[in-house]
């Protein structure tokens, strides 16, 4: 009866947690102990949107606060941060603005290494360099993207034809992968990557090397270049090249 009562207990509680999420909950262990919430138990209430933002936990709604340094995570949820609060976004659109938004001239795409290869590629934890080396756009300066004003809606522009593309380079079946796969920049957008099929893979979407881990890798990155503290080349080679590596040296652990 006992333990059948601290169970209801925890019950109570998660119910209890709506707009919370699982970043502030635990659960009890059968030694009475608390261990936090994993991000399949994560509960958000009824009208929120659970969601992984920074690499912590959050449950999303139009109109709560937000971090523009967080963009392109929230866009993964249909969101967009304007002005400190989310708003909901429409499929296939750019994020919408309240103010006129200055064009962006993104020049050409640089390959930080030649693409040799364009089928039979390798996948794994990192992209295959033959095919996926790696690029930025000339235009996405360090003043560019540490505007206050820059936004990655507005220069994300990779069509399903070309993301089904890449899994076809890549061996894969051209289709939805919903969250389990995911065709993502190898160098991130807020770090001026570019939309050319050299800078897309195929990563995974759960484990130590999914891409929920390398996007806090890429809004810390973004952070450090406008802080200047490390150079726009030094962190899109960087997280080209073995972004792992990186993530060691700028965080101390091992993602």
């Amino acid at each position: 009866m006992v333990k059948r009562a601290a169970a209801l207990g925890v019950a109570s509680v998660l119910l209890g947690l709506g707009c919370y999420g699982a970043a502030a909950a635990t659960t009890a262990t059968t030694s009475g102990s608390a261990a936090p919430l994993t991000a399949a138990r994560a509960l958000c209430g009824a009208g929120y949107v659970d969601a992984l933002i920074g690499g912590a936990h959050k449950c999303l709604r139009a109109g709560e606060f937000c971090s523009p340094s967080h963009e392109p995570d929230y866009e993964r949820y249909g969101f967009a941060c304007l002005g400190g609060h989310l708003q909901a976004r429409t499929p296939g659109t750019t994020a919408p603005s309240t103010t006129r938004q200055t064009t962006i001239l993104v020049g050409q795409t640089v390959k930080l290494a030649p693409r040799t290869q364009a089928r039979s590629c390798t996948p794994g934890l990192r992209p295959d360099r033959q095919c996926s080396p790696g690029a930025y756009y000339s235009g996405l300066t360090r003043t560019v993207l540490c505007s206050t004003t820059f936004r990655t809606g507005s220069i994300r522009n990779v069509p399903e034809s070309e993301k089904h593309q890449v899994e076809v380079e890549y061996g894969m079946v051209p289709r939805s992968y919903g969250r389990t796969i995911e065709i993502d920049h190898i160098v991130s957008l807020e770090l001026g990557g570019s939309n050319d099929i050299a800078n897309l893979y195929p990563e995974p979407g759960s484990g130590p090397a999914s891409y929920h881990v390398k996007d806090r890798l890429e809004n810390e990155l973004h952070d450090l270049v406008c802080a200047g503290t490390m150079t726009l080349r030094a962190a899109q080679r960087g997280i080209a090249s073995n972004w792992e590596a990186l993530y060691r040296r700028v965080f101390g652990v091992s993602p």
